[in-house]
Parts: structure tokens; sequence; C-alpha cells
């Protein structure tokens, strides 16, 4: 069989392209990796909470259920998607890694662990979030030292006693930093001031102002938007400020090398920690995309609001794919809607 399209990947990017196309015609897959929908939200740090209320945080059709003003944590997002696949019956194949996707002339050809797929058109919605990005000096640290990435940080259990390193100043950074001073001598490690923002103003959610003001949905050409890329990503709450504040948690600035498990900081600064937790993001990875001319010199996908120049592939879920909300649960399914409708009219 060659289906009409295939989507990689099952978290909100790919399960709204499926909403959409279960509306058309089109005969469609979804593969998943995980053995569950959700399992990429559930395993997450233990205490994660998002910081767009449940108002700003559902796919096309289907609201999620209770307090709209209120944060949702990470497994009741999980168990959202997974019940928003069940209920509209999503087609997911899940278990199924990817290893490998080829063209032939106008078909492509999808290599599993399992299985050989193909299909006329295929929608990348992996997400931006593929490789953690850890500094190479982090393999000059001692042994001694527990190092670990956010991607693996569960709960301040993992650490030994002693001082820890947060280093990353964006809000998983901020709200590890913030939990694990609770029970251990805490540095946060950032490269720029950090900007703090409310998550409430007036008694309504931040990104109810947001909405109002269209910044949620300002278009990375757009002059809002381009001024939003310029700047650091806020914090979103003042958890982390009191924290500061009442001397919980010390700032430190960018973190540069390392030199006899001394952490050697921008200012010259000197710290020896017995733990380091490197919130510092993470790097996509397409190699196993065997297409060429699919990616800039920077190894950035070459795409004009997800539609590249390989007739019939896609993406879906980049970081400004389109405009602010691109990459979140509140913004994706205007991509989803933007994506569907191009391939059923094409």
């Amino acid at each position: 069989m060659i289906y009409d399209v295939i989507v990689i990947g099952a978290g909100q990017a790919g399960l709204s392209m499926g909403y959409y196309l279960k509306n058309s015609s089109l005969s469609f897959v979804i593969l998943e990796k995980n053995i569950r929908i959700g399992d990429v939200w559930k395993d997450r740090y233990d205490s994660l909470t998002l910081f767009t209320p449940r108002s700003h945080s559902s796919l096309p059709g289907l609201a999620l259920e209770g307090n709209p003003d209120g944060l949702p944590t990470k497994n009741e997002i999980g168990n959202y998607l997974e019940n928003y696949a069940n209920i509209f019956k999503m087609p997911v194949k899940l278990d199924t890694i990817v290893k490998r996707i080829d063209k032939r002339e106008e078909i492509f050809v999808i290599y599993t662990k399992n299985s050989t797929l193909q299909a006329k058109n295929v929608v990348i919605a992996t997400g931006p979030f593929h490789k953690p990005k850890i500094p190479s000096f982090s393999k000059d640290i001692s042994q001694n030292v527990v190092q670990l990435h956010s991607s693996a940080y569960k709960n301040p259990s993992q650490l030994k006693g002693g001082a820890v390193l947060v280093v990353g100043g964006g809000n998983s950074g901020s709200q590890i930093a913030a939990e694990v001073s609770q029970s251990h001598l805490t540095y946060l490690s950032v490269s720029q001031n950090i900007r703090f923002l409310p998550l409430s103003i007036a008694n309504k959610s931040i990104f109810w102002w947001f909405d109002k003001l269209g910044i949620l949905k300002a278009k990375g050409s757009s002059f809002i938007g381009s001024m939003i890329q310029k700047q650091s990503d806020p914090i979103f709450g003042y958890e982390l400020k009191d924290k500061v504040k009442n001397k919980q948690v010390t700032i430190k600035g960018r973190t540069s090398s390392v030199q006899n498990d001394e952490i050697i900081f921008n200012d010259r600064t000197r710290l020896k920690v017995n733990n380091i937790i490197w919130a510092t993001g993470f790097v996509p990875d397409y190699s196993w995309i065997n297409i060429p001319q699919l990616m800039d010199t920077n190894g950035n996908v070459k795409h004009e609001r997800g539609i590249t120049k390989i007739k019939g592939l896609y993406f879906l879920g980049l970081p400004w794919q389109y405009c602010r909300g691109s990459a979140l649960l509140f913004g994706v399914g205007d991509d989803a809607e933007y994506l569907s409708r191009f391939i059923v009219n094409k």
C-alpha cells in the first residue's frame, strides 16, 4: 500500500495534523517511536508544570479539561494527548522508530525497525528537541561529579550531597534550580540577564493578554516577531526571582570552561560543585532523512511555513515555523490546518 500521507511523530504536532487529515479523503498513518502516546511529556522531570494555562494548552477540536486558568502538569498533557488520539480514532503505529527516509521519483520510502512503508507525502512532526546539547568540556569533568542533562533529570534524589550548578537560564533551568534549591546549595549559570514576567495580570493569564495583543500569532517576519526573536525567552512566574532574592539560588555568569574540576565562568570566577544539571537545550537531528538539499548551511530546514522545496515533504511544529506559537500546544493547530489544506488541494 502507498499512503497518501505518512506523519512521523504522534506528539502535539503529529496529532494536530491527524485531526485535519481525518476530515479529508486521504489515506494516512502516524508513526510514533514511543510505546505510548504522551510518553515524551511524561518522561520529563517530575515537577514540570506548564506556564501556559489550560485555556492555551489545547489542540484543535478538544479542550483540555479542568480550570481554564490553571496550569497543567506534564502528566496531564501526556494523558490529554493519548485521550485525543483515542477520541478521534487516529491511525497511530506505536513503537515504530523511523531509521531512514529515501525518495524514489514521486514516492517516499520510510524504513522503520520492523517494516518498510511508502507514501506520496511525508510530514515530519518530530519537534525541535532531538539530541541534548551539552558543552564538549563536560567530558573533562571528573566522574565524581554527577552530570545530568535536563532531559534526564527527574528529581533531586538523583543528586549527591553538596552544591548544584544548573547551567541554562530558560524556563526548564529556572524551574529545576528553584526545585533543587530546597535541598541543595544551588547556583544558576546564565548567559544573559534574566527577564521575569508574571503568570497573570489583573486576574487574567499573561497568555490571555498576549492573545489580545496579537503576540501569540505574531509572524516571524513581522516587526513584533523579529523583535521577540532577538530577545532571550522570559521566565514566567516569580518563583526563581524570590529564590534569588532570598539567596537560595545564586546567579552566575556564562559557563565557559572547566579546569581541575572547577567550573570557570566568563567573569573568570570559579566554582567547585558536586552536581551539574545541563539545562542547555537540544540540537535537531535529521540525519535519518536521506534527501539532499533539505538543510541550509547552518543546518536548519529550508522551508516556507513548513513546505520544503522537496515536493511532498513537510515539517510541522518547528519554532517560529510561521508565528510565535508554532511549536507550542496552542499554536501548532493553525499550521497543521494550513499544511493539510495545501496537501489536499495540491
